[in-house]
C-alpha cells in the first residue's frame, strides 16, 4: 500500500482520518472510575467485508503506544500500518475472508474520546480532566462499537501487550461474544517492575516545564522532552540485551574516538534520542499517562476474588497463548499462569512460546514462527466454527 502524506495539520484528536462512531447521553459509556462519559466516540478502522451471518469478524485490538491504523498508512507518520504485515488481502489474517475491526481505545489520541479531544462542558482539551481510563473501560467501548455493527459473536479477538491484556478482558466479561482469543505477550495483571517503570515515564513527563498541569495545548506548547525520555525508557523494556548487543553492542556514532562528553558517543543512545524524537510528534503526552495507568491498574484476578481461573470459568472461548523467550517485560511464566488457569477453568487452550533474541517488540516484527502460530490457530478455530468466511 502506498504511504500516505502524513496529515500535518489535521487534529487527529478531534477529527480524524478514519470512521467516527458517536454516543450521545442517552448512551453514555459506564466507568470503572465511577462516571459515566458522555458524549463520547470511537475512532476505528475496518478492512475486508462483513458477511451475511456476522460469524467472521476479528476484533484487533492495539499496545500502549498502538492505534487503530493496524493495517494501513499512518495518517500522522505515514507509514505502514503497525500489523500490515500480518494482515491484508491474501496474508494470514486475510481481508478476503475475514472482516477486521480495530479501534482506537478511549483515552487514546487519534480520535476515540482521550484527554487531547474537547471537553463538550468548557470548550477546551479535556487534560487531566478525563476520568481515569481502565482496560476494562476500554472493552466497554469497543462493545458498544461491536453492537453498532449487530455482531453478537466475534470469530476472534487478537492483539499484543496491552491489546492482550484487552483480549483477555474480552474473554472474561463477555465470553459468549468471543468464540476465540489470541492474547499475545502479554499478563493477566500488571508487575510491580512494568508499575515502575511507567512511574519514570509519567514523572519524566510531568516534570517537564511544559505540562503545564497537563495543560499545555492551551498554552500552545508541548511536554516533548519528558515524553520522549519517557518512550527512551520505555524502549529499552521492549528489546532484549541480546537483540540490543547484536544490533549495537558498544558500536560508537559517526565518529572515531570518544568525546569525553555528553553527546550521543554510542549508537544506541543515537537510536533512543531518535526513538523518543519521532514518538513525540504522533502520541500525545497526556494520552501516554492515561494508557499506562490503564496497564498499571489491570489485575484480572483481583476481580475475581484473587483466583484468575474464576475469571474464565466456564468459558466456551478456544484460546491460543503466545510469549517470547527473550521478553522479560511480559516473560513466559505470566503466559504459563494465564494457561494453568484456563486449564483449571476448562477452556480449551494452546501454547506457543516461540524462541527469538527480539524481546517484547517481537510480536510486532516478523517472526515466522508466531506467524505459522496465528495461521494454525485461525484454521483450526475456522473448521470448529464450522463455517467457511465469505
Amino acid at each position: 500500500m502506498e504511504a500516505l502524506r502524513p496529515a500535518k495539520n489535521r487534529n487527529e484528536a478531534n477529527d480524524p482520518s478514519s470512521p467516527v462512531l458517536r454516543f450521545g447521553a442517552d448512551k453514555p459509556l459506564r466507568l470503572d472510575a465511577g462516571i459515566q462519559l458522555s458524549p463520547f466516540q470511537i475512532a476505528y478502522q475496518t478492512y475486508g467485508t462483513l458477511n451475511d451471518a456476522r460469524s467472521n469478524a476479528i476484533l484487533v485490538c492495539h499496545a500502549l503506544t498502538g492505534d487503530q491504523h493496524v493495517a494501513n498508512a499512518n495518517p500522522v507518520t505515514g507509514k505502514p500500518g503497525w500489523w500490515d504485515v500480518l494482515i491484508g488481502p491474501g496474508k494470514i489474517i486475510d481481508t478476503d475472508r475475514f472482516f477486521v475491526i480495530c479501534s482506537n481505545v478511549v483515552g487514546g489520541c487519534l480520535g476515540s474520546t482521550g484527554p487531547a479531544s474537547i471537553n463538550p462542558a468548557t470548550g477546551e482539551p479535556y487534560g487531566l480532566d478525563l476520568p481515569v481510563i481502565t482496560i476494562r473501560d476500554m472493552v466497554r467501548a469497543q462493545v458498544m462499537l461491536i453492537d453498532h455493527f449487530g455482531i453478537d459473536r466475534l470469530f476472534c479477538v487478537m492483539g499484543g501487550s496491552m491489546g492482550g491484556m484487552q483480549v483477555l478482558e474480552w474473554a472474561a466479561s463477555y465470553p459468549e461474544r468471543v468464540f476465540s482469543a489470541l492474547p499475545i505477550a502479554t499478563g493477566a495483571r500488571h508487575s510491580s517492575q512494568n508499575i515502575a517503570f511507567h512511574e519514570v515515564g509519567r514523572q519524566a513527563v510531568m516534570a517537564d516545564p511544559d505540562w503545564r498541569g497537563g495543560k499545555y495545548i492551551e498554552a500552545g506548547v508541548r511536554p516533548e522532552k519528558g515524553l520522549a525520555v519517557a518512550r527512551m525508557a520505555a524502549h529499552v523494556t521492549y528489546l532484549s540485551e541480546a537483540a540490543l548487543h547484536r544490533k549495537f553492542g558498544r558500536n560508537l556514532q559517526d565518529r572515531e574516538a570518544l568525546t569525553f562528553g555528553f553527546d550521543a558517543d554510542f549508537q544506541i543512545e543515537s537510536y533512543l534520542r531518535h526513538q523518543g524524537m519521532t514518538f513525540v510528534d504522533r502520541f500525545d503526552a497526556n494520552s501516554y499517562l492515561y494508557m499506562t495507568r490503564a496497564m498499571d491498574y489491570f489485575d484480572l484476578a483481583a476481580d475475581h476474588g484473587g483466583l484468575l481461573a474464576e475469571a474464565f470459568r466456564g468459558a466456551q472461548t478456544r484460546f491460543c497463548v503466545v510469549s517470547f523467550t527473550s521478553d522479560w517485560l511480559f516473560p513466559t511464566e505470566e503466559s504459563r499462569s494465564i494457561v494453568h488457569a484456563l486449564n483449571a477453568a476448562g477452556a480449551p487452550v494452546s501454547f506457543v512460546e516461540i524462541e527469538t533474541d527480539r524481546g517484547h517488540d517481537a510480536f510486532l516484527l516478523d517472526e515466522p514462527e508466531l506467524f505459522a502460530a496465528i495461521r494454525g490457530f485461525i484454521a483450526s478455530a475456522a473448521r470448529a466454527r464450522g463455517f467457511e468466511p465469505a
